[in-house]
């Protein structure tokens, strides 16, 4: 049943996306009459501020175009070369630009922005599953990471740690969640993991939700329990914090509520101690209703095995934003991950659309900055037509790429639905071919299905381009796991060898014509030992990458990254021969 606040909430989004064009223009009117003389505008619009004049006139831009004036600001400059409310702060992104975090300007109006979105987007869910604030505790995994002071004195941080840094998450962090804040801020991760697991298993009869940012998140926590389950039941059982754990604050909370519990020890070991952990999730928090965590985009590799743990709970993915912007909600909580679609705000940002097209070969082109393509504005869009975002907003981003690429699914009153497609430039390619990101989901999700009947999950999965001998060709590292405790040794090499071939049937047209000429070599597969790709997040997570925000990649750059899955590889198959 949803409550007065719920029901409100359900109204406001009702009106937003009932007037979704006057909002946008008013967006866009607020955002240049406010900024038309700052030194960046001014150079297009000449203190103007028509909308087909902003349309003419401000070119489409990546980061690399507007890095020069967010230096200068971090550097010491006034804010006002690219907006004129003041800067209070600065967005990690989660993305790099030359290795480094890029950097977004924050304002009051972003911040005023993201506590409206989060009352907005728990509405849905609210509706179907009922006020989880008056129900019980949320079980989260929460990783902050030290802020950064730029020579301006601005403190740069991720969006997840800005937000557990507020004043009004920290007031209601002991009514609402599991873990303590001294969890969340451990400087080392798997101390806060432990600890942050410890708490949600001595409070499990308060679970009513569980989740993270990102299902891999989530995930790392599953598999992370599978390896210390016995190690936190001792705990649980002595009312004593392991030694291991040395940071004073996790030390400090865990003293303030631990005390032996015999009894929920030796239950919660019953519930661990089977042969097969599907739905592992709902017998240890058996009031969750639900678990919440991004499962699109590249995380929708993730639902499988997610599943297979929470079987029989709902799997929520409730929002779509970035450091960039703020941009949408999914107003059906309950719908299959693969069936989810995110309906835009027309408050949060004023948005635009690149056309993308799609190729025969089932490729995506992408526009150059260059072509003179016509953006379309958030109510014109068409169904079915696949857009590159691009976003205008309140924090001096104007005509600006995100990169993500999102097609068209339906609208809800006059605002759009977009299911996330891809991210823009995660791309395999040996010679001219292009294999996108979600060219290269649908192959492998075509392979690993050879695995199902035979009781084997593939847990994790990414790629590389080896050239290293000529004609090059595509490298696939798979982790796989058996579901009830069968070990992957036990797996018939020819059946990953059958992997292979699948794959290569199953990409575009290109490629395969590409593999008859032998431009491309014969697709390899390389399995690697458990806990590889923990080792992968590890190593990502030392380089300063926050755990809450941490995405695998789709395609490996780093050579360091490349050496640790290298160095864990059990088995390399090859397809034995070119697909029809």
């Amino acid at each position: 049943m949803a409550t007065n606040g719920c029901e409100g909430r359900l109204k406001m989004i009702a009106e937003l996306t009932t007037n979704a064009e006057q909002i946008q223009d008013e967006v866009l009117g607020e955002i240049l009459s406010r900024n038309a003389g700052t030194e960046y505008l001014r150079g297009y619009l000449h203190g103007q501020t028509e909308k087909q004049l902003f349309k003419k006139n401000v070119p489409i831009v990546t980061y690399e175009d507007l890095k020069p004036y967010i230096d200068r600001i971090a550097n010491g400059e006034t804010s006002d070369i690219l907006l004129a409310e003041p800067i209070t702060g600065f967005f990690l992104s989660s993305g790099t630009s030359g290795g480094q975090p890029k950097l977004m300007p924050v304002t009051a109006e972003v911040a005023n922005k993201w506590e409206l979105f989060r009352g907005l987007y728990e509405s849905p869910a609210m509706k179907h599953f009922g006020d989880i604030n008056q129900a019980g505790k949320r079980l989260e995994l929460m990783f902050a990471r030290p802020e950064i002071e730029t020579p301006s004195g601005l403190k740069a941080a991720s969006v997840s740690t800005s937000i557990y840094n507020e004043c009004n998450f920290r007031a209601n962090l002991p009514k609402l969640y599991t873990s303590p804040v001294e969890t969340i801020f451990c400087p080392d991760p798997n101390q806060g993991l432990y600890c942050q697991l410890l708490f949600g298993l001595i409070q499990r009869d308060e679970v009513v939700k569980v989740g993270s940012v990102f299902a891999s998140t989530v995930l790392r926590g599953i598999k992370f329990l599978e390896n210390h389950w016995q190690e936190l039941c001792y705990d649980i059982k002595t009312g004593r914090l392991s030694d291991w754990i040395t940071d004073s604050g996790c030390r400090n909370a865990a003293s303030l509520v631990m005390k032996p519990n015999p009894e929920q020890a030796d239950l919660i070991e019953t519930i661990c101690n089977c042969k097969s952990w599907e739905g592992i999730i709902r017998k240890l928090w058996p009031k969750a209703r639900y678990i919440c965590c991004i499962c699109t985009g590249i995380m929708r590799q993730y639902t499988t095995e997610l599943e297979f743990y929470c079987r029989g709970l709902p799997l929520v993915s409730d929002l779509y934003a970035c450091s960039e912007a703020i941009c949408g909600m999914n107003l059906e909580p309950l719908c299959k991950p693969c069936d989810i679609s995110y309906t835009f705000l027309p408050n949060m940002a004023y948005f635009e659309f690149l056309p993308v097209k799609n190729e025969g070969d089932g490729s995506i082109e992408m526009k150059s900055n260059n072509e003179d393509t016509e953006l379309v504005d958030l109510v014109n869009v068409k169904a079915g037509q696949c857009y590159e975002l691009v976003v205008t907003t309140c924090a001096g981003l104007y005509r600006y790429k995100v990169g993500d690429v999102l097609m068209v699914s339906g609208f809800y009153n006059n605002a759009p639905q977009f299911q996330f497609v891809e991210r823009k430039n995660v791309i395999l390619s040996v010679d001219q071919e292009k294999t996108s990101e979600t060219d290269l989901f649908k192959a492998v999700t075509e392979a690993k299905a050879l695995l199902d009947p035979l009781g084997f999950i593939l847990t994790e999965y990414t790629s590389y381009v080896d050239t290293s001998s000529a004609p090059g060709h595509y490298v696939l590292f798979w982790e796989i796991k058996g579901k009830e405790g069968t070990h992957c040794k036990e797996l018939d090499p020819k059946i990953m060898v059958e992997c292979c071939s699948r794959m290569e049937e199953s990409l575009h047209y290109t490629y395969k014509i590409y593999r008859k000429r032998n431009i491309i070599a014969a697709l390899e597969i390389r399995v690697v030992k458990q806990g590889s790709f923990e080792a992968l997040m590890d190593y990502y997570v030392s380089k300063g990458t926050s755990l809450s925000q941490y995405k695998k990649p789709s395609c490996i750059k780093s050579e360091e990254a490349m050496k640790i899955l290298d160095s864990r590889v059990i088995g390399k198959y090859f397809s034995p021969k070119s697909p029809l």
